[in-house]
């Protein structure tokens, strides 16, 4: 066979996400495999709710439960049926001694005390809009134990801040799913391929834009928002940059992160503490756009640096690309000179 036909018939398919963790290992603060297979774990969970996302229309599991979760939200089917798959996959697969999930109230001992990992997240973020068909995702942060391995996890585990996170994360499931995380040495996204059932390494080295042409928040709460933030987007509007907001957080933070903008959810005086969850939410995004190159911060401090004190902590969350964050941030001192 002529060497240039045999080159177009055999394209290589690329590196899979096993075989990128494999090769990367080294770089993990604890290189024993162990932070290896939860990735792995998560990894699997994550093909299993992105079949179950796909063909939610056809099996009948949209729709809400008819229930409240522990955040007084409205519990949908998906969520459900997400926060089963991923606490059976990391429970299977060992590594993880305990979960802390937003569907939740208190710790979930998977029954695995040597463990030397905890995992908090949210396993199905936005899932209100599946049944229009807008992207979802799942966010999640993995912490090193702090508690005696061999003995049961303790709340400690999951207080440690965010600086003590040693990877962090997100699947997003659109038009494609993808899988994008960090371990402390920078973002790597990969692309579910579905006939093989395997992520592939899609995004080797992700950097956010220092400055971006969007920002993404409610514009329905600009009477409630502080006047830093009203004084924020009057300028970004003066600049004409483009307005985009879907309502769901991993879709909005993901098209930020590709194309440069900023994310806001910011306090109003019905939540005047804001209202994204620290410890599931705010923390692994915000790991994650400091690793891409962007900032983190909540109005008063950088993400990472609140001081955690309960599993289900709010936050309000401004992240994005450096340029406008700092933009953000005059503002903030403004208003502050101001008062």
């Amino acid at each position: 066979m002529n060497p240039a036909t045999e080159n177009t018939l055999a394209q290589p398919v690329g590196i899979t996400l096993e075989r990128y963790i494999m090769r990367k290992q080294a770089e993990f603060p604890y290189a024993t495999g162990e932070l290896s297979q939860l990735l792995r774990d998560i990894a699997l969970a994550g093909k299993i709710v992105s079949r179950e996302v796909n063909r939610a229309g056809l099996s009948r599991i949209t729709g809400a439960m008819g229930e409240q979760n522990v955040q007084g939200e409205a519990q949908q089917k998906l969520d459900v049926e997400a926060n089963i798959r991923f606490i059976r996959a990391l429970t299977n697969g060992g590594e993880c001694c305990a979960i802390l999930s937003e569907e939740n109230e208190d710790i979930i001992e998977t029954g695995n005390p040597n463990g030397k990992y905890v995992v908090a997240m949210d396993p199905l973020d936005g899932s209100s809009n599946i049944d229009v068909n807008v992207s979802i995702g799942t966010i999640f942060s993995i912490y090193r134990r702090v508690s005696r391995v061999g003995g049961p996890s303790r709340k400690e585990d999951f207080l440690q801040g965010g600086r003590a996170q040693v990877a962090a994360g997100y699947i997003l499931y659109g038009s494609s799913t993808m899988l994008v995380y960090t371990t402390g040495h920078g973002v790597t996204g990969f692309t579910y391929e579905t006939s093989l059932g395997e992520f592939f390494l899609s995004h080797p080295d992700i950097k956010i834009p220092q400055q971006g042409p969007v920002f993404s928040c409610n514009e329905g709460h600009w009477f409630d928002y502080p006047e830093y933030v009203r004084e924020f987007l009057t300028q970004c509007k003066q600049q004409r940059l483009s307005a985009r907001y879907v309502g769901s957080l991993v879709a909005d933070y993901h098209r930020n992160l590709f194309t440069g903008g900023i994310y806001m959810y910011p306090p109003t005086p019905k939540a005047a503490l804001g209202k994204l969850r620290l410890l599931y939410e705010c923390y692994p995004l915000a790991m994650l756009i400091e690793q891409a190159g962007g900032l983190a911060h909540t109005g008063a401090e950088p993400v990472l640096d609140v001081a955690p004190t309960s599993f289900h902590q709010r936050a309000p969350l401004f992240v994005g690309s450096t340029q406008l964050m700092t933009t953000l941030l005059d503002c903030v001192s403004s208003e502050a000179l101001a008062s």
